[in-house]
């Protein structure tokens, strides 16, 4: 099911799309902001699959808040003008509804937003690796990982619900192993995945309440990629 949130200057419209959400199944709408500020703060504690968000707001227009969200988000544009579309559609929106929109328009723009939802989980489900540790070849869904941790020739990998598994391997060839998209290093004793970071401050990043430093030789290219994703 796709995790989603609205932010909307005008109460109203978010009690639109609050019904409209509670009559599709694929969608579950967590909650709804009328500020900004509240709604950043949200995702960058609770990252969600899909923005619903309005463009024309005072404080700050959807198209720049949507530029500075700290993860990758599905969005999908609501607004009057029409002149912001084309804007909308070259960040790569999922799609752009003009208000007032029925329910069929926004149905149609929900499945849109299911079927990126299906193919990114499919896609990410089917990259894992196979490491030998505690005389076993392990199967670790890429997906699951948290970060990793090396000393000297063994590496500890840390997973989300699972135990950590070491295994006898440093941390360059397991780097070469991992989506470069996907995964960084950060330190000379730490790779973490870009998906799971949720702040980082003081060159410390924060990951599944684990502390991990930036190294001071990779701290330029690391908040480089920050930026950028």
């Amino acid at each position: 099911m796709i995790k989603a949130i609205a932010l909307d200057d005008e109460p109203h419209a978010l009690d639109v799309l609050q019904s409209f959400c509670n009559e599709i199944e694929n969608i579950h709408l967590q909650k709804t902001f009328t500020k900004s500020d509240d709604a950043f703060k949200y995702l960058k504690k609770y990252p969600v699959d899909l923005l619903f968000l309005d463009i024309n707001m005072p404080s700050i227009s959807g198209i720049d808040f949507y530029k500075k969200l700290p993860h990758k988000t599905m969005v999908i544009f609501t607004t009057a003008y029409s002149e912001y579309a084309v804007e909308g559609f070259m960040l790569s929106a999922t799609d752009y509804l003009m208000k007032p929109f029925t329910f069929l328009r926004f149905q149609q723009a929900v499945e849109k937003a299911f079927t990126q939802w299906k193919f990114h989980n499919q896609k990410t489900e089917q990259q894992y690796l196979f490491i030998r540790a505690d005389y076993s070849l392990m199967k670790i869904i890429v997906s699951d990982i948290l970060f990793i941790e090396g000393l000297d020739d063994y590496v500890k990998i840390h997973i989300q619900n699972q135990k950590t598994i070491v295994a006898r391997m440093t941390l360059k060839v397991l780097l070469q192993k991992l989506p470069e998209k996907e995964f960084v290093r950060v330190h000379r004793s730490y790779i973490v995945s870009l998906s799971k970071i949720e702040k980082v401050r003081n060159k410390v990043i924060y990951i599944n309440q684990e502390e991990i430093p930036v190294g001071a030789s990779y701290e330029s290219s690391f908040l480089a990629l920050m930026e950028k994703e």
